[in-house]
């Protein structure tokens, strides 16, 4: 029986990602998830009801100027923390990092808090976990060899 010969091709390259576009990734990843679950939120009934009443479903916050402003100011700092950790030094970078994401699993813990639609929840969840990533990255950040060189 002629033996069928075997190829072997040599295994496949894998690069290293610089930490900084890792956790740029990550938060560019959990803004997509955040800002598509908000979006599936105009297809609920309460929430186009709270909009004409000016009233945010389940929790009742009255929408106001203050009330848009304060939320533009929480969509607004992880976004700008996509292009910060791009251009933040190592050290800040770390601290503020792993600072911001916990402090947003915080308030997204907050938000599902009574509220009763699974997507929601489910996507609130993936943020929390990409989150908890971006921080064990930003925790777990490589230190150089040589302390007179930044990494």
């Amino acid at each position: 029986m002629a033996t069928k010969p075997t190829t072997t091709r040599p295994p496949l390259h894998d690069t290293t990602v610089d930490t900084k576009l890792v956790l740029s990734g990550y938060w560019i990843s959990m803004l997509f998830v955040f800002a598509y679950v908000d979006i599936f939120g105009f297809w609920r009934a309460d929430v186009i009801q709270g909009a004409l009443d000016r009233k945010v479903p389940v929790v009742g916050f009255a929408i106001t100027q203050t009330f848009l402003v304060l939320t533009t100011i929480y969509i607004l700092i992880p976004s700008l923390m996509v292009v910060a950790t791009l251009l933040m030094p190592a050290p800040l970078n770390r601290r503020l990092n792993i600072i911001v994401s916990l402090v947003y699993v915080l308030t997204i813990i907050g938000a599902i808090i009574g509220e009763p639609w699974k997507y929601f929840i489910l996507g609130s969840i993936v943020e929390i976990l990409l989150l908890l990533g971006l921080a064990r990255v930003a925790w777990t950040w490589p230190r150089s060899e040589n302390p007179l060189v930044a990494p």
